[in-house]
């Protein structure tokens, strides 16, 4: 034993997990003993190799030992070769006796020299309820674990149907449904942006989803047990698309104090509806909200661009969140963004409320238009006219397609080419409303001031955002269907086009001044036709006719017209003389002449027969509704015998 070598043998600080249960539970290999441990190791030998490659590496190892310690001179010291070498040469000590008996075992069974008894193995004890019980066992403990979840699960829903409880999964349902959502790191982000319509608008439109805990839903119910349920579903936007926005679209005539207040806030008052301090929005309608202001961002975004680089007659005007344009001269057309965050609210009070209710109202219909262009270019963007093809770039339009086969020339070409902008096309609305405006003013001033004949304006309800048309009908009250003057009046941008009776086309400016001229002068026409056409109806004669009177003195507005009409007997003359800044006058002659004396120059009777000096009538002291009812009464009298 004196080259034995002592083994100390530690168990494994760690031991191995053998199990984990379905509750979670682990279950530990338990550690090895030392005769375990000492076999585990004994396995690991190998004996294979011969005694002499030990021997030799034994010497190896002798001479080296000797080699150093001869030059650290310590005599003292000895290095074992291989510290498991006394085991093996025990082991296989071991294992040469055993196999010495294993020969002797043999001999004495073939030969007959010994006659050994097999010896019985111990019987192992079976224990079949053992089993039964142990597998029992673990069925029960795995059976346990998934009612332990029935239950949870249960009492969740339980608790969920008493107390009316939204279901986060639903809510998630309904909210993919309508809105893009994505995974993103464990978290569900959606995009409210219109990116996929073309859309070159850098503002971001993420926004982030979670599950909304169930205590602040709880005390949400308790609180509004009679309103409409809570969602399980808690939506962050970003702080920049929070509250109400709208485009704020006003026109107004171009004052230095409004246009000065105007600049000087940055930002308008915006009314809105925003959710009080303990209220909270539900996802639908912040999600609604915030894709508004989004949708107004990006609509002044590009407009405010669109202003810095069209070259227009008077340039636009980009300053802060406001865009002016002039419209029409003397009338501006101011273009705002209105954001009300809850936040940052101190701007809105820059104009004073007295200042506010002295501006023009805003124009819903203007900023209506406006997110119908912006929704018209998400459109076409999208939706291509067919065919064209499923991938690849998308080709020309169906239009510049057919220009071929059409043979289009150069100017239809390039008309294709052009686009216009949201803001030209903003403003070319916006001045067809104002011509619009001013013809309806014209026209109801002129049918107040003027009683005799009836004006009725019949505006055509279909019209362009650019252009309308309206019909004027001029009658008197009782003869309409003696003589009625009609005209039509296509309203533009710019100008007016006036078609008249007689067919004659006549345009005009934005002045309001050429309108109310053309409408007089359509008025005593009127009367100069309906007269004519009372005298006919009475039998009377149109001696002559002139719309346009050369005599007497010129006319500022418009020009003077006259008639002439004699009786069925000739004995009787009616003239008539309509003047626009006068008014209609009416004379009447009659023959033979009362002042007619015979002399010797003129014995002859017949010159009588001419008429006399005309006189003129006072048309108020006549009794009569109107002037056309005036002339029939004044017929009848000067037909009858005297």
């Amino acid at each position: 034993m004196a080259n034995s070598v002592n083994i100390s043998i530690e168990a494994p600080i760690e031991n191995q997990i053998q199990e984990i249960t379905y509750d979670g539970q682990e279950i530990y290999q338990a550690p090895l003993s030392m005769s375990e441990n000492l076999a585990r190791l004994a396995q690991k030998i190998d004996f294979a190799k011969s005694d002499d490659e030990f021997c030799n590496i034994k010497k190896e190892g002798e001479s080296s030992s000797e080699v150093k310690s001869e030059e650290d001179k310590e005599p003292g010291y000895q290095s074992s070769l291989w510290p498991w070498d006394s085991v093996r040469n025990k082991l296989r000590n071991a294992l040469t006796e055993v196999c010495v008996l294993a020969d002797v075992l043999s001999i004495a069974k073939e030969k007959r020299y010994m006659v050994l008894d097999p010896i019985q193995p111990d019987s192992i004890e079976s224990r079949p309820m053992v089993q039964v019980y142990g597998r029992k066992k673990a069925l029960s403990a795995a059976g346990a674990v998934l009612l332990n979840g029935v239950e949870r699960l249960r009492a969740s829903e339980t608790m969920r149907m008493t107390r009316n409880m939204p279901d986060f999964h639903i809510d998630l349902l309904r909210l993919r449904q309508n809105w893009r959502l994505k995974k993103v790191s464990n978290t569900i982000v959606g995009d409210l942006s219109y990116r996929t319509a073309g859309s070159k608008y850098s503002q971001t439109g993420v926004f982030e989803v979670t599950k909304a805990p169930e205590e602040q839903i709880a005390q949400a119910m308790s609180m509004n047990a009679a309103g409409p349920t809570p969602s399980a579903l808690r939506v962050t936007v970003p702080p920049e698309l929070q509250g109400v926005a709208f485009i704020s679209v006003v026109c107004q005539k171009e004052q230095e104090e409004v246009v000065t207040a105007t600049l000087s806030s940055s930002a308008l008052n915006c009314p809105g509806t925003l959710p009080g301090d303990g209220a909270e929005l539900h996802w639908q309608q912040k999600l609604e909200a915030a894709q508004n202001v989004l949708f107004c961002k990006e609509l002044f975004a590009r407009m405010a661009a669109e202003a810095v680089q069209l070259d227009a007659s008077i340039p636009h005007m980009v300053v802060g969140n406001q865009i002016m344009a002039t419209v029409l001269p003397g009338i501006q057309l101011l273009i705002g963004l209105c954001h009300n965050n809850g936040q940052n609210n101190n701007n809105s009070e820059a104009v004073k409320p007295e200042e506010r209710a002295n501006k023009n109202e805003h124009d819903h219909v203007l900023e209506h238009s406006l997110h119908q262009l912006l929704r018209a270019v998400h459109h076409a963007h999208t939706h291509h006219p067919f065919p064209h093809p499923a991938t690849g770039p998308l080709g020309p339009s169906k239009r510049r397609s057919l220009a071929g086969p059409m043979a289009a020339d150069r100017y239809e070409l390039l008309d294709m080419s052009k686009e216009q902008s949201l803001l030209e096309q903003i403003i070319q609305q916006a001045q067809h409303f104002f011509m619009r405006r001013r013809s309806e003013y014209v026209l109801d001033t002129i049918a107040k001031e003027v009683k005799d004949p009836l004006i009725v304006s019949h505006w055509n309800a279909l019209n362009s955002p650019t252009q309308s048309c309206v019909k004027i009908n001029i009658m008197a009250y009782g003869y309409d269907a003696v003589c009625r003057t009609s005209l039509v009046v296509h309203v533009g941008e710019k100008t007016l086009k006036c078609i008249c009776r007689d067919g004659k086309v006549r345009h005009l400016s934005y002045e309001l001044q050429e309108l109310r001229d053309l409408i007089y002068c359509q008025i005593y026409q009127h009367q100069m036709t309906a007269v004519q056409a009372v005298g006919r109806c009475m039998g009377w004669q149109l001696l002559a006719s002139s719309s346009h009177l050369g005599s007497g003195p010129v006319e500022p507005l418009g020009n003077a017209s006259s008639c002439l009409l004699a009786s069925p007997n000739g004995d009787r003359m009616i003239a008539i003389r309509c003047e626009p800044s006068v008014g209609i006058q009416v004379f009447i002659a009659q023959s033979p002449r009362k002042d007619f004396f015979v002399s010797e120059l003129v014995q002859d009777k017949k010159w009588e027969n001419l008429g006399g000096a005309f006189k003129e009538v006072k048309l108020e002291k006549m009794e009569g509704k109107n002037f056309l009812n005036k002339m029939e009464l004044l017929m009848a009298c000067l037909s009858s015998p005297s």
